[in-house]
């Protein structure tokens, strides 16, 4: 996708790894745009859900991004968070945006980091029960590497 954008110029620059560059044909324009050297860019790959496990490693994957819904009662977030502490789950965002026109409605978005796959879907099969709607917007190795 990105080969044939590059091909019909649709692009005129994006932030990427330097490695980047000869892959797709283009020439790094500046390095070292980063405001905070400690950042981390992540890169994704779409694709759909059934194909998402050709694409990488499962036994390497240690971190998730999801997005749920929860009721608005008494305690739901709190036994979310119980589930996924009690499955060995770290957590290490979460971030909480009003759902537009729905008062008391909140959407969760939720970094989770996890040594074992198994456990952290056994997580997910427990905590969908108790959300209104619960999206896994990407499963990934943790990015603490550079290259």
């Amino acid at each position: 996708m990105i080969r044939n954008l590059v091909k019909l110029r649709l692009f005129v620059s994006m932030p990427s790894s330097k490695f980047a560059a000869p892959l797709y044909g283009m020439k790094v324009l500046e390095e070292g745009i980063e405001t905070n050297k400690h950042n981390f860019t992540r890169f994704l790959v779409f694709s759909q859900p059934q194909r998402a496990n050709l694409l990488r490693d499962i036994r390497q994957t240690n971190k998730a991004s999801l997005v749920f819904t929860l009721p608005h009662e008494e305690g739901s977030l709190s036994q979310v968070l119980s589930i996924l502490s009690f499955y060995k789950l770290n957590l290490t965002k979460i971030q909480s945006l009003p759902l537009v026109g729905k008062e008391w409605q909140y959407m969760f978005y939720v970094d989770l980091g996890f040594d074992d796959y198994t456990r952290y879907s056994q997580s997910i099969d427990a905590i969908t029960p108790l959300t209104k709607e619960l999206k896994i917007l990407g499963e990934y190795q943790d990015g603490r590497q550079t290259i």
